[in-house]
């Protein structure tokens, strides 16, 4: 596995322009030497979120965010450290050069590929988008999609499209376009076995598209003859469906702005939602929902309505889709939306979707029925129920046991007893016997699964107070570069302070492995509290000294320090003293206790020399 170089890391904190980055998201207005706005990450009238130019750093003085600009682009767009450094390096221009096992990787051509393949996919559904809407071929797909009651604005938004019957078309088109054989055969749009063949053809076309809403894959719905009614693009360099939602682009936004996402099953169902208004709708790809896509949606999203399909494979997919969420850290609740009969019209019983009810009911129905949620843990006591007769004993034990996979994915103590508690009077059952026979389900393990613990100790725990070591640390913390010749003067052990003792570990440690940035530092920071008071006092303009003034304030800080460790030893020095002239001790201890208090009498003598020097 390959890993971003740390000198590619390095170039890109290096020519960072901290303010240039923020304002791509927030308005800012120089005051002083730093520049301040309304802080993105918190409703305010008022500017309190700053950034420093010249420590490269953010905090806002309202909600406590901050920390480096790279941790702000990962906090914005919700990315990881990798693909932060990526994201900034191709906007500055820098080569991204990786590493494996400690040796570069040079892959210019990857990188190539990469853009060359998503423009390749642009085109592409520009084309198919002009034959859905202008050409016969694809009038009978247009047709359909409008007897579903979709709009053309939804056409549109989601740039649906038409692949046309003739399987040859799309290379010969692409061809005289200037593609070589060679490249169209890592693009996924061709049969492996013929190379010449679309992998899509007579199907109607739904684009599916990265974060940044540039379309990386297709999925293909089947309009007549043979064939699954689906079919989805193969994994290429820029698409992995396991870690890829349909209309993630669209529905960023309002998850965002919300904490909410909606979680369908298919494309049509995705449309449908949107077209009701409810835009933080996405959907998996022909797969179950995976722990990569939960993961990718908690970095925005806090809660999860599935919206599942009420036949037998729908409710199914659903528990398994509760389970990936708590697993994964988020709350879910399952949308019921079985409709009701109108009067006079249809049979609507069977309605299962959100597609369905569009289209018989409108979109205010659907937005209506998209409020009928029950909690998670609820929705699995009810399908345990439909699944076992729990008038019996034995089928009692059979629901139990079907709630516990989601009992593990709980990450407390308190929240599986009160679950467990929960489980006992939903069937009636003794809370001592569900204990048991979950503890049963783990013998030869801990009665629960272990859980990680902070790394942050009681630090978490107490507030952050200054005092004269961590004023020290934290100057040396945001001007980093004094860090070499701070550690030659001041060890750790004359350090007493925790928190300053924190922030000398996490120096320490970017020393060793040759790391430079803020966001470095501030990641190696175990206590979050400790973390945003760093983020805070680097922003405050406190340590912004002229080189000279910066210097004499280490050295100065530097001199307390050891002061200070000097008087304690000092303190403990004369109460060790006393005790041995005033204890009683006898006779063969008289020449040792004669030897200590000399040793102690000229170590005295140094560190008072040490003091006065």
């Amino acid at each position: 596995m390959s890993l971003i170089a740390k000198a590619t890391i390095q170039e890109v904190n290096d020519k960072l322009d901290a303010v240039a980055v923020v304002e791509e998201y927030v308005r800012l207005e120089k005051k002083g030497g730093r520049y301040w706005g309304c802080c993105p990450f918190h409703n305010e009238k008022t500017p309190s979120f700053t950034v420093d130019p010249d420590k490269k750093m953010y905090h806002c003085f309202g909600c406590g965010q901050g920390g480096g600009i790279i941790n702000f682009i990962m906090e914005m767009d919700k990315l990881s450290f990798p693909e932060a450094i990526e994201t900034l390096a191709k906007k500055m221009g820098i080569e991204i050069i990786r590493e494996s096992g400690g040796v570069e990787v040079r892959d210019p051509e990857a990188n190539t590929r990469k853009e060359e393949l998503a423009e390749l996919y642009r085109r592409v559904t520009v084309t198919f988008h002009h034959f859905l809407m202008e050409k016969p071929e694809g009038g009978a797909a247009k047709r359909y999609i409008l007897s579903r009651g979709i709009t053309q604005e939804m056409i549109d938004r989601f740039a649906l499209g038409f692949a046309p019957a003739d399987r040859l078309w799309l290379f010969n088109f692409l061809s005289q376009k200037g593609y070589s054989p060679q490249f169209l055969g890592l693009s996924g749009l061709f049969s492996d076995k013929y190379p010449r063949s679309s992998f899509f053809s007579n199907r109607l076309m739904f684009p599916i598209s990265d974060r940044q809403g540039k379309t990386v894959a297709f999925g293909g719905r089947i309009l007549e003859g043979d064939g699954p009614k689906y079919i989805n693009s193969r994994e290429s360099d820029i698409y992995k469906k396991g870690q890829t939602l349909f209309a993630i682009d669209l529905a960023l936004p309002e998850i965002r702005r919300t904490k909410e996402v909606y979680l369908a099953e298919g494309y049509m169902d995705v449309i449908a939602l949107h077209q009701a208004g409810i835009t933080n709708a996405v959907a998996p790809l022909g797969t179950a929902f995976t722990d990569d896509q939960a993961k990718l949606l908690r970095r925005w999203a806090e809660k999860i309505n599935l919206v599942f399909d009420s036949d037998n494979a729908g409710q199914t997919a659903a528990v398994k889709a509760v389970i990936t969420c708590r697993r994964n850290g988020l709350a879910g609740g399952v949308v019921v939306p079985n409709a009701p009969e109108v009067a006079g019209g249809p049979d609507l019983s069977n309605l299962k979707d959100p597609a369905d009810i569009l289209l018989y009911l409108g979109p205010e129905a659907l937005q209506k029925r998209m409020k009928c949620i029950i909690l998670d843990f609820e929705y699995l006591v009810s399908r345990s129920r439909f699944l076992y007769d729990v008038s019996g004993s034995e089928g009692k034990a059979k629901a139990v046991a079907f709630l516990f996979p989601y009992i593990e994915t709980l990450d407390s103590d308190v929240s599986r007893d009160t679950c467990i508690a929960s489980v006992a009077d939903a069937f009636g059952i003794d809370r001592a016997a569900v204990l048991n026979d979950y503890v049963r389900r783990h013998r030869g393990e801990k009665s629960y699964p272990e859980r990680g613990n902070s790394q942050g100790g009681d630090l978490t725990e107490r507030p952050i107070r200054m005092n004269d070591e961590l004023r020290l640390l934290t100057a040396v913390l945001v001007n980093y570069y004094l860090y070499p010749t701070f550690r030659n003067a001041v060890s750790m052990k004359e350090i007493e302070d925790q928190a300053a003792k924190e922030l000398f570990i996490a120096m320490e440690e970017c020393y060793i492995h040759e790391e430079s940035g803020i966001d470095d530092l501030l990641s190696r920071i175990p206590s979050e509290a400790l973390r945003k008071y760093a983020a805070e006092r680097g922003t405050t303009g406190e340590f912004s000294f002229s080189p000279g003034q910066l210097e004499q304030f280490i050295k100065d800080g530097i001199r307390k320090v050891k002061q200070k460790k000097l008087q304690q030893r000092l303190s403990e020095i004369t109460a060790e003293q006393y005790n041995l002239e005033h204890g009683h001790f006898a006779k063969e201890d008289g020449f040792r206790k004669d030897s200590r208090l000399e040793e102690l009498s000229v170590e005295m003598m140094h560190i008072n020399e040490e003091l006065h020097r």
